[in-house]
């Protein structure tokens, strides 16, 4: 079984997981209603804040359950028609009904420098979004 993976949609950057190289980095779900749902550890399987994706796909479109959400997010018919959960670095961002662009790597296969191997370009970067997760 392979790993959903997506890109964020405020940096553009892969949501690495943590089986990965580079490991994972603190990514947040947003819904249309305002819930946010911060994910420390992303272990590669669509659960973001203890919230599956294709769950809250589901809830977010009155349909019946994960399964059938997945079915209408691959469908090429009906994944248009969708409102899709936001995933972000941002805590503070603005719910869109834009689809979070796959990642081609599933979030596992990255080249990365030996030096950059927590998804941080570097140590500030990473301090600056500890403070501003409030952590």
């Amino acid at each position: 079984m392979g790993f959903f993976s997506w890109k964020t949609q405020d940096t553009d950057k892969s949501i690495t997981n943590v089986h990965s190289d580079p490991g994972s980095f603190p990514v947040y779900m947003h819904d249309d209603k305002g819930n946010v749902y911060l994910e420390m550890e992303y272990e590669g399987y669509g659960v973001f804040g203890g919230v599956d994706y294709y769950v809250l796909l589901a809830q977010m479109n009155g349909l019946a359950d994960r399964e059938q959400a997945i079915d209408f997010a691959f469908n090429n018919e009906t994944k248009d028609m969708l409102k899709h959960p936001n995933l972000t670095e941002t805590k503070d961002w603005q719910w869109r009904n834009e689809e979070p662009e796959n990642c081609p790597n599933q979030g596992f296969f990255m080249e990365q420098d030996d030096e950059d191997r927590d998804g941080y370009d570097d140590d500030e970067e990473e301090e600056a979004w500890r403070r501003e997760a409030g952590l």
